[in-house]
């Protein structure tokens, strides 16, 4: 998802696909501002400089165990019923707001940085990129 960097040069990716629905709140959304539903594909990569104590950048077990939560809130939604999508539900704002959710669930000091690309369908992706 990223290019290489001298300081960070461990990645660990890990993803995730759900359905989802949407519509968007824009002027003029033409046929998007009618429910419908994506097959969005969450890639959340961590990276970082060293590997912590056990020769891993980030445990994947804990990963996925954050990756299933966030999915879970969010499959089959109808995102513009969660009160995090005051506004319109774009992909961008989803991959900014995944994230979010992923920072909150894991607890590992090792990455330090984070990355969540938001594939919506196979068509059109976002991402958006944090330092941790």
């Amino acid at each position: 998802m990223t290019t290489d960097s001298p300081t960070e040069p461990y990645r660990l990716t890990v993803r995730r696909e759900f359905v989802a629905q949407h519509f968007l709140t824009v002027p003029d959304p033409g046929p998007e501002g009618e429910p419908h539903s994506h097959v969005f594909t969450a890639e959340v990569e961590f990276a970082g400089p060293d590997l912590g104590a056990y020769g891993y950048l980030v445990d994947i077990d804990a990963v996925e165990a954050v990756l299933d939560d966030v999915v879970g809130r969010y499959r089959d939604a109808l995102l513009n019923d969660l009160p995090e999508f005051d506004g319109n539900p774009s992909v961008e704002r989803f991959a900014r707001l995944f994230g979010d959710r992923v920072v909150d669930g894991l607890d590992d000091p090792t990455p330090t940085r984070l990355v969540v690309r938001l594939w919506e369908d196979d068509l059109a992706w976002a991402s958006h990129e944090r330092r941790l």
